[in-house]
């Protein structure tokens, strides 16, 4: 079956259990989403997925959907229409029953399940090694003219140049990552509402992948 869904991440909020706890929470409105096109092992994808695309309260309009796009909603979608997000998520030999056009809804989930949620990190800009990579910064005494460089970065005579790879100055963030071990505090299936406990990356309107955590010694 499949085990996760398409959302975007709203932002921060609270929620009062009946002994007066408070539990902070981020809101992801998640799906609904439908079945673009399925994929199989026997098929010349060679793996089993589903490619899912989000729903949007305003749908796209056809003519700002690109030539490609169009025929490949044509194609694997069986007339449904285009969606702005598209992502893909395997699946189990065993999901043989999810068929093109099916309807992914937060009701998937539960409260208490533990997640994972894939996202793009904030982008930070350009900066520098203190920042970027935790260096520690040079003595700030009198006289000292290397407080926050990042030192000796080449060797002279051999090789001549800059190692690749070396920890820099540069652009920090905006890449995609994966948060693991967070939890579902409570789900809203009327509003496709999902709380989540736990640091969801990403800015308020990114787009995020929720998904069912696998135990170890499981195949996803």
């Amino acid at each position: 079956m499949i085990n996760g869904i398409i959302g975007r991440k709203l932002g921060m909020t609270q929620l009062f259990a009946a002994d007066g706890t408070v539990t902070p929470v981020t809101v992801i409105k998640a799906g609904p989403c439908v079945v673009v096109q399925k994929k199989s092992a026997a098929g010349p994808d060679g793996y089993d997925a589903v490619q899912l695309g989000l729903v949007d309260e305003k749908p796209v309009r056809l003519k700002r959907v690109t030539l490609p796009m169009r025929g490949h909603f044509e194609k694997t979608g069986g007339g449904i229409p285009p969606t702005r997000v598209l992502k893909e998520l395997r699946l189990d030999a065993s999901a043989a029953e999810t068929n093109v056009g099916d309807k992914v809804l937060v009701d998937l989930f539960s409260d208490g399940d533990a997640i994972e949620v894939i996202g793009r990190s904030k982008g930070r800009g350009f900066a520098g090694t203190v920042k970027r990579h935790h260096f520690n910064r040079g003595p700030e005494s009198h006289g000292s003219m290397n407080v926050r460089a990042p030192g000796a970065i080449g060797a002279s005579a051999y090789p001549s140049r800059v190692i690749k790879g070396n920890r820099s100055s540069g652009h920090m963030g905006d890449e995609r990552v994966t948060v693991k071990g967070l939890t579902v505090a409570r789900v809203d299936v009327e509003n496709n509402l999902l709380m989540v406990r736990g640091a969801v990356p990403g800015a308020n309107g990114s787009v995020v992948i929720i998904k069912k955590s696998v135990k170890p010694g499981k195949k996803k």
